[in-house]
């Protein structure tokens, strides 16, 4: 049977690997005898056995088939669930590093507890990362008690939770968490001021599932970590008042496109609905310029310092109001506006878009504008997750994309078969003219198909169509359901009995839900709505028991009828979104029936699907409201699914390229503080920094000269201190150099008898890595500031990446000296009263809030204080023996420094 499916399966690629796993897995088949035979309290031991041959220096392929037998018994065992064939062959695949595709139902979860298990073994850690904390926490649970029989521990880590309890959780054999929380908590960990604060252990091993939502649909979302700064919130309110006299730029209504010749726009502004961006025109600057100034918002240029940032607040106001909807993009909940997530369809609560867009959506809905944040610390997930040593990943869909996660992390796709062939039948996609028929058309259907008992699920991109199509079959008489982020609090209860006999539920982004619809609905759910959850465990599965006699009749009864029919109200931009969505229907083998509705007024179709296609629909009849369907429109369709996929690659390629300079400065960064919270002598540290600072000064003088540029550093460093070095018109300028450093050793000798070693030591630490914070926190402004810059020399026939590199690079080594002379400056400059506690403790409390980014980034907001901080531009020399910060690996005198 697994033979002649092997067979049929597409991908020479995937095929080959599958083939590979089979000799693997007879062996685990002939192991389970022994397993048979083993008592409960074996399994523990068989575990130390392993780790033990491990720390002999045995290799994790020699011990693999021994771990996938003994953790498949336990999940028999403690589950009562044997994994079949396939999952055992998905486990192998995810253990080989591989992203493997199951398709909804076949037991994704159930399996990655081999390769985890294997995995966990050395003793390094595994984490598997899930979408949300509802599928960490359930997962977590399902699989700890097959976990807790073969002796590894498991935790998980939730967003509620402090950094000692992270950190506790981290500590075991296997963490569920996920994608952000692990994101946040590396960026927090490398803002930590204290070693025993960090909460992650080194990345060693990682199971990602939903891999294509995280690693693909979230790749253009950076996480961010940010701090509230003075902003002038009240520009939002005035610009907002100013959105109507501003007009658009008129269109051929023939194609649909501006004209090309710039003195041919007419008006304000243009729109570009694909890359959601606003360009002002010549004209609508100047009329801009007119209107700040007629309203009295500004007084004289716009261009001047103070008021060329409301050419920015416009611009954010416009895109609140033309490209930004509420009910599509976001809600107005009773915090205000909260965002919706496009993949999900779930509020993201307590995330804010950046860059003033969300204050400008605030002003436009009438709520209070809260203040804008700045960039404190910033990671994407790719180069998050291309930290570990391996990693592997789930998913349902994920060959539409394998190009991508072969090219981007060098993860092949392994397509699982199922264990059960698949039943669902799908019908080719019904075409309309207008959006109007279309709805008309679905209305219809569902109350055929409600009528005769057999459940729907209808899927929709906005919360805005949803609730169309729900008035529509409210006038109809269809008893119906709405999963979407305004009622999201009742997700469980409507997913529950989706799959109920005259079930039909309306679901917003129902593809990114991660939850399975049962046939006949689900029997837990209803033991639970009838005798309440206070009740014990064995009640429960007694109550389980009795009730099973019912749902089998219900499950036959739909499953007679037809099974769960999925219907796509329109077509999503990726098609594996779309797979995802009829994924929902037919799995284990269960029948079920997929059916998509397009109209050419949808997105998809009119911003993609090419100019001259509604022109050729309207006379092949279509504009009376009959469907059809064509081999062009086909086509069309999946061209222009596939032009929207290769865009967003596209934009997901520029993102990293633009990451892998902010990561290899981060990189160095991060070492560079890590080094610090190490160091137990950090005062020889700053005396080291200012020899070779006061070197770099010197380089290139005669002995005998001292040039001004040394004399006003040397004064700007030491300040007071200079009363003890008397006259320094004769002396040599290396002999001055030799003096100011037995001046700095004397004030740093004389602060730490004060006060005392450690707590110097201590303080020194604090001063340092707030002031490496500080600048770095300045330099990542300065970095977007760079990438916006950089974008207009485009114009100028110039590669912006390049660009950015060259620039990037140049600014980061001016950051590297800033650092290291501020630093020197704060500590030496800096009087300590013995009697004073200001700097006995170095430790900083922070709060920690949630907040997201436009196209996209997902922000926190680190509520905290900064002390003030003396901002110098000079500079320092970097060690000779330091890592370079190129990222090279070399250190310094070998690399850069050779210059």
């Amino acid at each position: 049977m697994l033979k002649a499916v092997l067979e049929t399966t597409i991908g020479s690629k995937s095929k080959r690997d599958l083939k590979d796993y089979l000799p693997t897995l007879r062996n685990i088949n002939k192991l389970e005898r022994w397993a048979l035979l083993l008592a409960d309290e074996d399994f523990s031991k068989e575990t130390e056995k392993l780790k033990d041959e491990l720390k002999s220096g045995n290799s994790l392929e020699n011990i693999l088939e021994r771990a996938f037998t003994l953790s498949r018994e336990a999940a028999r065992r403690r589950l009562k669930e044997r994994p079949y064939d396939v999952q055992i062959i998905a486990g192998l695949a995810l253990h080989k590093g591989k992203i493997i595709e199951m398709k909804t139902g076949e037991g994704k979860t159930l399996s990655s507890v081999q390769a985890a298990y294997l995995n966990s073994l050395t003793g390094d850690g595994v984490i598997i990362v899930t979408v949300n904390d509802y599928l960490a926490e359930r997962d977590s649970n399902w699989m700890k008690p097959v976990f807790d029989l073969l002796g590894v521990s498991v935790g998980v880590v939730l967003s509620n939770m402090d950094y000692e309890l992270r950190k506790a959780q981290y500590a075991k054999d296997i963490t569920y968490v996920t994608n952000n929380e692990l994101g946040f908590d590396y960026l927090r960990d490398n803002m930590r001021y204290d070693l025993n604060e960090k909460s992650l252990r080194k990345f060693n091993y990682c199971i990602i599932d939903e891999i294509d939502s995280i690693l693909i649909d979230e790749a253009r979302t950076p996480l961010i970590i940010s701090g509230p700064t003075e902003g002038n919130t009240n520009a939002y309110l005035e610009v907002n008042s100013l959105v109507s006299f501003l007009k658009e730029c008129s269109k051929d209504p023939k194609t649909g496109d501006y004209p090309l010749e710039i003195d041919d726009l007419d008006g304000d502004y243009t729109v570009d609905e694909k890359a959601k961006r606003i360009s002002f025109t010549a004209k609508g600057l100047n009329n801009l310029e007119q209107l700040l100034i007629s309203k009295g918002i500004i007084s004289g240029s716009m261009y001047t310092d103070s008021n060329f940032n409301y050419v920015h607040y416009m611009t954010q106001a416009l895109k609140a109001h033309l490209l930004f909807l509420k009910n599509r993009e976001y809600i107005v909940g009773d915090s205000g506006v909260e965002i919706v997530d496009e993949f999900t369809g779930r509020v993201l609560t307590g995330r804010r878009y950046s860059d003033g867009l969300h204050q400008a959506i605030e002003a436009k809905e009438g709520v209070r504008v809260a203040n804008e944040n700045k960039t404190m610390a910033t990671i994407t997930f790719q180069n998050l997750f291309r930290m570990f040593n391996k990693i592997s990943g789930m998913t349902g869909t994920a060959d539409t994309e394998a190009k991508e996660f072969h090219k981007i992390y060098n993860l092949d796709v392994v397509v699982v078969p199922t264990n059960r062939l698949l039943a669902r039948i799908d019908e080719d996609d019904t075409i309309y003219y207008t959006e109007e028929f279309k709805f008309n058309a679905i209305t219809d259907e569902v109350y055929k198909t409600y009528k005769k008992g057999q459940p729907v699920l209808v899927g929709t991109v906005s919360i805005e169509k949803s609730e169309i199509l729900s008035a529509m079959f409210r006038n109809r008489g269809i008893k119906h359901e709405v999963l979407n982020a305004k009622n999201h609090s009742r997700e469980a209860f409507i997913i529950a009995e989706a799959g109920a006999k005259h079930a039909v539920t309306i679901a917003t982004n129902m593809a990114g839900r991660g939850t399975d619809i049962k046939l006949g609905g689900n029997i837990e759910h209803r033991v639970r709505k009838k005798i309440g959850t206070n009740v014990s465990l064995e009640e429960f599965q007694e109550a389980v028991k009795n009730e099973r006699e019912n749902y089998l009749k219900d499950y036959n009864e739909v499953k007679s009828l037809g099974g769960l029919y999925v219907i796509g109200s329109e077509r999503h931009e990726s098609r594996r979104i779309d797979n995802q969505l009829r994924g929902r229907s037919g799995r284990q083998g269960d029948p079920g029936r997929s059916r998509f509705y397009v109209s050419l007024e949808d997105d998809l179709m009119r911003l993609f699907a090419g100019d001259n296609l509604r022109s050729l629909m309207g006379k092949l009849g279509m504009a009376t409201g009959e469907p059809i369907t064509h081999s062009l429109l086909t086509k069309s369709l999946i061209n222009a699914q596939k032009r929207v996929e290769d865009r967003n690659f596209e934009i997901r390629k520029h993102l990293l390229e633009y990451d892998d300079v902010i990561t290899k400065q981060r990189d160095f960064i991060y070492a560079q503080r890590n080094s610090i919270l190490e160091d137990t002598s950090i005062k020889e540290r700053i005396l080291v920094a200012l020899e070779e600072y006061l070197s770099f000064l010197l380089e290139g003088t005669k002995s005998s000269t001292v040039s001004n540029v040394f004399l006003n550093e040397v004064n700007s460093i030491f300040a007071y201190m200079l009363e003890s070095l008397g006259s320094i018109e004769n002396i040599n300028s290396f002999d001055l150099k030799a003096k100011l450093m037995q001046i700095a050793r004397a004030n740093l000798d004389e602060k730490e008898n004060l006060i005392g070693r450690d707590l110097f030591n201590g303080f020194l630490r604090y001063e340092y890595l707030k002031n490496i914070d500080f600048k770095f926190q300045e330099h990542l402004a300065n970095l977007d500031s760079l990438r916006e810059a950089v974008y207009l020399r485009s114009y100028a026939n110039k590669n912006p990446i390049t660009e950015y590199k060259e620039e990037g690079f140049s600014i980061f080594s001016e950051l590297i000296k800033d650092i290291k002379v501020s630093t020197i400056r704060r500590v030496l400059q800096l009087k300590l009263d013995g009697n004073s506690s200001d700097f006995k403790s170095t430790k900083k409390s922070r709060n920690v809030k949630p907040i997201h980014k436009e196209l996209s980034g997902i922000v926190i907001n680190e509520n905290k204080s900064v002390s003030n901080v003396q901002v110098v531009r000079s500079s320092p020399k970097i060690g000779r023996n330091e890592p370079c910060y190129c990222g090279s690996g070399k250190k310094y005198k070998n690399c850069h420094g050779k210059s």
